[in-house]
Order: C-alpha cells, then sequence, then structure tokens
C-alpha cells in the first residue's frame, strides 16, 4: 500500500510540474510567418571579434556564415542554410525552426542524411525584425564574461 501511495505522490509531482523551456512554450505564429522566406547573413558582430575567434552553432567560424544563404519555411517549421564563403568549408543542412512568444528563435540543426535525426539545437533572440531584414542574437560565454554574437539577417 505504501509503494502505491508514493508511487501516486510521485506521478503527481511529475506531472504537475510545468516546463518553462523555450522549446515548450507557445509559437508566435504571425511573426514566424513574418520571418519566412529567403535570407542572407550580412554580417557577424560581437566585441572583440578582431582577436577572438567564435564557432557559430559548433560548425564553423562565425565569418563563414556571412554571405550564407537561409531558407525559412513558417507553415512546417522547416527551412535549411547552405555555408558558401570562398575561404570556409562548403556546407549546407536542413533544420527546423520555430518563434516562442518570449521571441525565442529555436532552430534543431538535422542530420543531412536522416531529415528526423536532430543533430544539435540552439535558441536565440530575436531583434531588430522589419519586412527586410531581422537579427538572431546568441550569448556566448567569453571568458567568464557573457557577449552576444549579433547574426544581421537581409531578406533575398
Amino acid at each position: 500500500m505504501k509503494k502505491i501511495i508514493l508511487l501516486g505522490v510521485f506521478s503527481l509531482l511529475i506531472f504537475s510540474c510545468k516546463s518553462n523551456s523555450a522549446t515548450t512554450t507557445k509559437l508566435d505564429s504571425k511573426s514566424q510567418v513574418d520571418l519566412k522566406g529567403n535570407w542572407t547573413i550580412a554580417s557577424v558582430t560581437y566585441p572583440g571579434s578582431d582577436v577572438i575567434k567564435v564557432t557559430s552553432f559548433d560548425l564553423a567560424d562565425s565569418k563563414c556564415f556571412v554571405g550564407s544563404s537561409w531558407k525559412l519555411i513558417s507553415n512546417n517549421n522547416k527551412g535549411n542554410f547552405t555555408l558558401t564563403s570562398v575561404n570556409c568549408a562548403a556546407y549546407s543542412t536542413p533544420i527546423t525552426w520555430f518563434l516562442n512568444k518570449e521571441g525565442q528563435f529555436v532552430m534543431k540543426i538535422l542530420d543531412e542524411s536522416k531529415s528526423t535525426k536532430i543533430k544539435s539545437g540552439y535558441v536565440l533572440r530575436v531583434a531588430n525584425s522589419t519586412d527586410n531584414s531581422f537579427q538572431l542574437i546568441d550569448k556566448i560565454d567569453v571568458a567568464g564574461k557573457m557577449t552576444e554574437v549579433v547574426y544581421q539577417f537581409n531578406r533575398n
């Protein structure tokens, strides 16, 4: 009998906890539609960019993302991006993405060979969104100090 009561209490605790994770919050469908389309990263900026190397999305040097092409499809939350910088290795991958009500861009990079296998995921803040541009802002730790990396997107 004690086991049944403990199991019931434990189950109640698990199911009553509400997650505040960025990936479980409600979608911002209107803003998502605004980001639909083809984009190019015009610049990647952060303090100390002339002396500090940042590896973006655990894939490549942040400078390799300048000029990259992004396709964002809002009705099925899919898309892809392609790195095409001359001095960097070519790379292309499918992604899934969505915007949550907190203004966060939640992106999952998918395995190229299996479009359902998630390789890694990231949560970035959306800022300065207009019809033809927006910014994604990532926070990284540089020598114990949180630093913002700003990806400037322009519509093609």
